[in-house]
């Protein structure tokens, strides 16, 4: 060894090589640290920085044989015991999910569309436990007599059941009728039954038969203790255009209009404009489209991308730009009582709405 304490490799033999005999010398003062932590093994960021004198670097032989020296990381508290170590590694806390949204308030939206079969119930509950992941508290009031929305939030909904029936017929506060979804925290549920399918019918002869669910809604909202307020409720119609959804009209301060990338979906589009604009008129002045969601679209075809562009060419900004493409995974996650966003939460129906609920915090309407 030189003065510097550097070896040639040339030169080197196992003779010259700390340790070579069987030994493991300690290091002495005035070698090389760099030389040393060689014979350790040590990674190269570590040579030239050891020290034995320091506490990171210890024997661990108490019977007085040939020193071994190990090398502690200094992040890491170590408890000796004989030969044995211990890490003691503190807990990393966890991080809260974040909850800006660009309202204040509680923002009521309608999910309508009087054609069947274009997503309506689908993006509800979808949009929704998107919104509850994101930190949200939402409500899902199920107009629809069918209960689809109640079963893919897993929410018991048998004849006989309490549900949105028993609020609108018999005046039943509705939160004695919300439960909370057993698969995404936050997310709450207002069921609906069988017995929803004769309340057209049992609403006619009724005063004020057009504000039943808003005055419930309104009183369920002031009821809420601080600290658990409802950020956005949302009301799934049924595809018509009665009683039923007119009550969800008159609740409502914004429209949700899915329309399903064919053309069927657009004949049907300009009567359900129309009964907006009734709504406007006559029962509730504050209702306004204000989000159009394009489901269903197949890039492969070009009908999709022209229904897409008329759709935006007529409705402009309010077309959220995210649209929702056929999927598997979205017609399968109802049958396990479940949204895509928790059945398979990586597949492209469940990102697609995780994006479109991401555009849809960002608007800056003052809810009411």
């Amino acid at each position: 060894m030189s003065e510097s304490g550097s070896v040639s490799r040339e030169t080197s033999t196992p003779s010259s090589v700390p340790g070579a005999s069987g030994e493991d010398p300690a290091v002495e003062e005035g070698d090389d640290p760099e030389w040393a932590s060689v014979g350790r093994g040590v990674s190269r960021e570590t040579r030239g920085t050891l020290d034995v004198s320091s506490p990171g670097v210890r024997s661990l032989n108490g019977d007085g044989g040939p020193r071994r020296t190990t090398v502690v990381s200094r992040e890491t508290s170590v408890a000796e015991t004989g030969a044995e170590t211990q890490a003691v590694v503190s807990p990393v806390p966890e991080q809260e999910p974040e909850t800006t949204h660009g309202w204040s308030g509680t923002r009521i939206m309608t999910v309508a569309n009087q054609k069947g079969g274009v997503g309506k119930t689908t993006s509800t509950v979808n949009i929704a436990a998107a919104m509850a992941r994101a930190g949200l508290r939402v409500l899902v009031i199920d107009m629809d007599p069918q209960g689809n929305a109640s079963t893919a939030l897993s929410i018991p909904h048998l004849s006989g059941t309490l549900g949105i029936y028993d609020v609108l017929l018999d005046g039943v506060p509705l939160e004695d009728v919300v439960v909370e979804s057993p698969h995404v925290p936050g997310l709450l549920g207002a069921p609906a039954t069988i017995d929803l399918a004769g309340a057209e019918i049992e609403l006619v002869p009724l005063v004020a038969r057009e504000n039943r669910l808003r005055r419930a809604l309104d009183a369920y909202l002031d009821s809420r203790p601080a600290g658990q307020a409802v950020d956005l409720v949302l009301i799934d119609c049924p595809p018509s255009l009665g009683l039923l959804t007119v009550n969800a009209f008159c609740a409502a301060r914004e429209v949700l209009i899915p329309i399903q990338c064919e053309y069927y979906a657009l004949e049907g589009l300009s009567q359900l404009l129309k009964n907006v604009e009734l709504i406007q008129q006559h029962l509730n002045s504050e209702l306004r489209i204000t989000t159009v969601l394009l489901t269903m679209f197949d890039a492969r075809t070009r009908l999709s991308a022209d229904v897409a562009g008329q759709v935006r060419d007529y409705f402009g900004p309010r077309v959220l730009r995210a649209a929702i493409p056929r999927s598997v995974r979205i017609s399968e996650a109802p049958s396990h009582g479940e949204t895509v966003i928790t059945y398979d939460p990586t597949s492209t129906g469940a990102l697609s709405y995780v994006e479109a609920a991401a555009e849809m915090r960002q608007h800056q309407e003052v809810a009411v």
